[in-house]
């Protein structure tokens, strides 16, 4: 299949390489062309780690030539991005043309679902929890290092009707690791990298702010762990308020990462014996902050308001942490004004992303 991924970082660019190992063809985008320059100048993509790759990978020049003629279009690209992406293949997306969306984050699959029903188009918007790996971007800007594939993703599809077709494509492309859950919303409440990276981030900001080469998994020690925890606890209050069962922050770690189910602290501290507790930012203008505060600790928070469950530490990690930056990140936040949901019932809510937009 020829797949278009509207995105050029560790993710897309890993994406693109598990993709052409297994025989579809990728075509990667990126919006200011930058970081597919190589690619594009004829360097082959190389992938190392969990996913061995090396060969030519094709390269869009626009949102256009990204769309226009693909099976499937994944979007891949930080939360803060996601806005632009899909501004830019909006006009030429076609209906039942499937849409993936990894990984989901503030209900940008109803700002999708809303616009594409202002043209009168309808295709299915396939949602994850996570992503489908984890990795970093090399300098050279042709290769990438994955650090590990998970074995499970959480995935959902709007309209939910077409949640088995949704399931049925990702597992063609990327094998059989979606799990099924409840819907879009069940979705939006399952991605846990803004309380993961609230806690570490918030207790090593000076690490990040120096510059410092630190090991994340070392320093996810059991304050930092507790706080997690203590963050997943109000997730779970508010998914369980909409009637929705979702995965516990240390059954993501222990899935993700393969390792036992332990605490958060003592799962992280098992990785960084093996090697594969990674490595912090070493800049507080990090995706950590920038990417997870507006698009996380924000929308999680405001299904606290609408569910009657106050979200009180993640409404003190969006204000401590724009106090520390000094600036508004809920502000950042380029998705929810355009949905105005803090208007919708539980009920309401539920069923819009049940449904999604019509024409």
């Amino acid at each position: 299949m020829r797949i278009g991924i509207l995105g050029a970082g560790a993710i897309a660019f890993g994406m693109a390489a598990f993709l052409a190992k297994t025989g579809h063809h990728p075509v990667l985008w990126s919006p200011s062309g930058a970081r597919t320059r190589k690619l594009a100048e004829g360097e082959p993509l190389t992938a190392t780690g969990a996913v061995e790759f090396f060969g030519p990978v094709a390269v869009a020049r626009d949102g256009r030539e990204a769309v226009a003629d693909v099976d499937a279009v994944i979007v891949a690209l930080p939360a803060n991005g996601h806005r632009v992406a899909f501004d830019a293949a909006l006009p030429h997306l076609k209906s039942g043309q499937p849409v993936i969306v990894s990984s989901h984050s503030s209900f940008g699959a109803l700002y999708l679902s809303k616009r594409l029903a202002e043209r009168g188009v309808s295709l299915p918007i396939i949602v994850w929890g996570t992503t489908l790996l984890t990795g970093r971007q090399q300098p050279d800007g042709a290769s990438v290092s994955v650090n590990t594939v998970r074995q499970k993703i959480d995935v959902a599809t709007l309209p939910k009707a077409a949640a088995a077709e949704g399931k049925a494509l990702c597992t063609e492309l990327f094998g059989d690791r979606f799990v099924e859950r409840d819907g879009l919303l069940a979705i939006s409440l399952s991605n846990l990298n803004p309380q993961n990276h609230l806690g570490i981030a918030l207790l090593n900001l000076t690490r990040m702010e120096k510059g410092e080469k630190w090991g994340q998994g070392e320093h996810v020690t059991p304050a930092v762990g507790q706080l997690i925890e203590a963050l997943d606890a109000e997730r779970l209050k508010i998914a369980e308020s909409f009637g929705l069962s979702v995965r516990t922050v240390r059954e993501h770690f222990s899935l993700s990462f393969h390792v036992p189910i332990g605490t958060v602290s003592d799962m992280n501290q098992q990785m960084h014996l093996e090697g594969r507790g990674g490595f912090g930012p070493a800049t507080a203008d990090s995706r950590y902050i920038y990417e997870d505060v507006p698009f996380g600790l924000v929308p999680t928070s405001l299904l606290g308001r609408i569910a009657g469950r106050p979200a009180v530490l993640h409404e003190a990690g969006t204000s401590l942490f724009s106090a520390a930056m000094n600036r508004n990140l809920a502000a950042d936040n380029d998705l929810l004004p355009e949905l105005a949901l803090d208007s919708f019932s539980p009920a309401a809510l539920r069923e819009l992303c049940d449904q999604g937009f019509t024409a």
